[in-house]
């Protein structure tokens, strides 16, 4: 199969094309240059894989010659078939600018401009966070050679084995199986020692049957751990961008891990040692800045993602297909770098998923704010009405869940990892020029510095918010108790203490996160590329992972687009309820034959009509039994159906409070009290309390917030 050339970014023009005057070789036709490997202007690490249309190949004399600022790199670039193609890995480019020239007869026929970034970035994330922990040693790299946490790069194999470890026992030698520490139940593989009796074998995708040896490269780009993984027998050739191996199959699926902490460390590592990626020949790729537990930021995430997919391609050729997978905080990095990042991702595979960090995190901070209500109110309340008031299913996913992870530990300064020493953070008496380690500091490259504070800007926003109006119409809550509510719910200061006053959102952050994507406005390829979103139900466990996210990306998408054909969402029980179900769940498999049918059309229509179209049919919104039935129905909010039955989703804070579906509004819009919003009567002593709790009005949610829009920039530097 043909593989299909990664262009990243639609929008980017990558090739200068000369037509010649004269005879020769070109005079039919036009030469064309362009960068396979990545964006011509943001080429990372000294190389480049090339490609040269409308040229004959490379001969003795040369029909034509290539050159990198004046130097000949024509031996480097080999005839690709069918059609002609020359394909060539360049290499000690200049940082900076570089030229690169294709000439025949001595005459220029095409000219193509690279810019060329070192391996420690950054290309477009803007400056590196300082301070940063390295750590290199720890993950098995030995010690770090430089500041940007640089270290060999190490190539080791793996194995599966046809015995279970256990039944081998711990002390099984080097190469033979048995050491602990591996994910995925992998086996050390020792090509020195030869090929142990008890390789197991595993069928690719392709129906290719072969050893189960797994070759694992580890090294750092862009100051994190990135690991590449596939099936490869020692000794047999390796992939190159010319040539294919029996074992990959040709895609890459890239690995996004969850958590949500600030940076300045680069993390232990991520592992592509996926058995349900790699059996089935698919390439495995992942990286420590791809990790939101490690550096809760996107951006980071989509330029690490870049470089690694870079180093990839020029040295084991262009995928097929790249997709992205992971869950929680994974999910967010896919669906952002698909909106913001288009190119990078053909198709996402996002589990317990929420859309974004930026629409999530007034959600989340919102618990902190009414468990401290709720513990000094001065009327009763019982669990069943703070669970309406917080929207979830239950109030245990405030109290016992959000607030003893995330909230309101996502915006304060102090809550830096163990790793960043301690003399180095915040303080605001003993060190107020510190590292801060809330959300919107570790994303200063976006929203810059507040000149009044010196901190960075925050887009939370308080003002307006009637918290548990829905529970109130309901009948569910008194008037008192959400006149108290609201007069006493407070609001976060600089610091992100509780303070009694609600706090406003920074103007312009709020301007720069609708602006520069950091909220999911289903922009850039979200509505052009298959996402699959398997949802293990775990509401009434107090579980984070709500199932109302998936629904709030679907409700952003039909928003934007007036339609959702490309979004698929797949409830099941949730983790640890038996295999059943996810045996019947393979979403990367799901979205490989979903992208192949969408190559294989050859019309002319726009990507979001070639999405909907060549969806297979087994790919539908679904949910699963604990039985492992599978029952196909619309998956919809409001409907009834079995699947709602099982799995009945809720809300959040912000929905719960008369918020859209979309939950996408950072800063509502205000209007003035209006005695028939609420179908409770109020006293003339309570519409007063309530004018006052609400001087400047309540929200309307009829009305976008404030600076809200849709991202229609993509590809965005800082």
């Amino acid at each position: 199969m043909q593989r299909r050339t990664w262009i990243p970014g639609a929008c980017v023009v990558v090739a200068l094309t000369f037509v010649p005057a004269g005879g020769g070789p070109f005079a039919q036709g036009r030469v064309d240059i362009r960068v396979v490997s990545s964006r011509p202007d943001m080429v990372s690490g000294g190389d480049a894989l090339i490609e040269i249309t409308g040229a004959s190949a490379p001969s003795a004399p040369p029909v034509v010659s290539v050159t990198v600022n004046g130097r000949d790199v024509t031996s480097a670039f080999r005839a690709v078939t069918p059609g002609g193609r020359l394909l060539g890995r360049i290499d000690a480019l200049t940082l900076g600018k570089n030229a690169v020239e294709v000439r025949t007869g001595g005459s220029r026929r095409a000219r193509l401009e690279l810019t060329n970034y070192p391996d420690s970035g950054p290309v477009f994330s803007g400056p590196h966070q300082i301070p940063f922990v390295c750590q290199t040693d720890a993950a098995g790299l030995g010690p770090a050679v430089d500041a940007n946490c640089s270290a060999p790069t190490v190539v080791t194999y793996v194995y599966k084995s046809t015995t279970p470890t256990a039944a081998r026992g711990a002390g099984a030698a080097p190469g033979r199986g048995g050491p602990a520490g591996l994910p995925g139940g992998f086996n050390p593989y020792d090509p020195a020692g030869g090929r142990p009796a008890d390789v197991a074998q595993t069928t690719t995708t392709e129906g290719r049957t072969v050893d189960y040896i797994i070759r694992r490269e580890r090294g750092v780009i862009n100051r994190a751990i990135y690991e590449i993984a596939f099936l490869h027998v020692p000794g047999q050739p390796l992939p190159d961008p010319w040539t294919r191996t029996p074992g990959w199959n040709g895609r890459l699926v890239y690995s996004f891990g969850g958590g949500c902490s600030a940076g300045y460390r680069q993390g232990g590592g991520a592992s592509a040692l996926s058995d349900v990626i790699l059996a089935a020949g698919y390439a495995s790729a992942a990286s420590s800045l791809n990790v939101f537990g490690n550096n809760c930021n996107d951006v980071i995430s989509a330029e690490t993602l870049m470089m690694v997919k870079e180093h990839f391609v020029e040295q084991f050729g262009a995928p097929v297909h790249t997709i992205g997978t992971g869950g929680s905080g994974g999910s967010m990095q896919q669906h952002l770098i698909a909106q913001n990042y288009p190119g990078l991702l053909d198709g996402i595979t996002p589990g317990i998923s929420y859309p974004d960090l930026t629409s999530v995190l007034p959600t989340v901070v919102d618990c902190a704010l009414l468990a401290h209500f709720f513990d000094g109110a001065k009327q009763t309340w019982t669990d069943a009405q703070k669970t309406a008031v917080s929207g979830y299913a239950t109030w245990r996913t405030c109290s016992d869940s959000w607030n003893r992870s995330f909230s309101p530990a996502w915006i304060r300064p102090e809550t830096c990892a163990a790793l960043v020493p301690r003399p180095l953070v915040y303080d605001p008496k003993t060190n107020p020029t510190g590292v801060r380690c809330t959300i919107q500091d570790n994303l200063v490259n976006v929203y810059g510095l507040d000149p009044k504070t010196g901190f960075a800007r925050r887009p939370l926003d308080i003002v307006g918010v009637q918290y548990g109006l829905v529970a109130l119409n309901a009948g569910i809550i008194s008037v008192d108790q959400f006149l108290e509510l609201n007069e006493r719910i407070g609001g976060y200061d600089a610091d992100s203490n509780i303070v009694p006053a609600r706090n406003a959102a920074d103007p312009v952050a709020l301007r720069l996160a609708y602006d520069t994507g950091r909220v999911n406005s289903a922009g850039g390829s979200l509505a052009t590329i298959p996402i699959i979103d398997s949802r293990p139900y775990t509401d009434p466990t107090a579980d984070i992972h709500d199932s109302v996210r998936s629904f709030v990306t679907r409700a952003r998408l039909i928003a934007a687009n007036g339609r959702a054909d490309n979004h698929v969402i797949l409830r099941m029980p949730g983790r640890g309820a038996g295999p059943g179900p996810a045996a019947q769940v393979n979403t990367i498999r799901m979205v490989d034959a979903w992208l192949d049918a969408i190559a294989n059309d050859r019309s002319s229509d726009s990507p979001a009509v070639k999405v909907a179209r060549n969806k297979p049919v087994d790919v539908a919104d679904a949910c699963f039994s604990d039985q492992g039935e599978k029952i196909v129905e619309p998956a919809s909010y409001t409907g009834g159906g079995r699947c709602n039955q099982m799995y009945p989703p809720h809300a959040t804070p912000r929905i719960a409070a008369g918020g859209p579906l979309t939950d996408d509004i950072l800063k509502c819009e205000l209007r003035a009290i209006d005695r028939k919003a609420y179908t409770q009567p109020f006293t003339e002593d309570q519409m007063a309390r309530l004018k006052a709790a609400f001087p400047k009005g309540v929200c309307d949610y009829s009305r976008p917030g404030v600076e809200q829009r849709r991202v229609s920039e993509t590809w965005k530097r800082y």
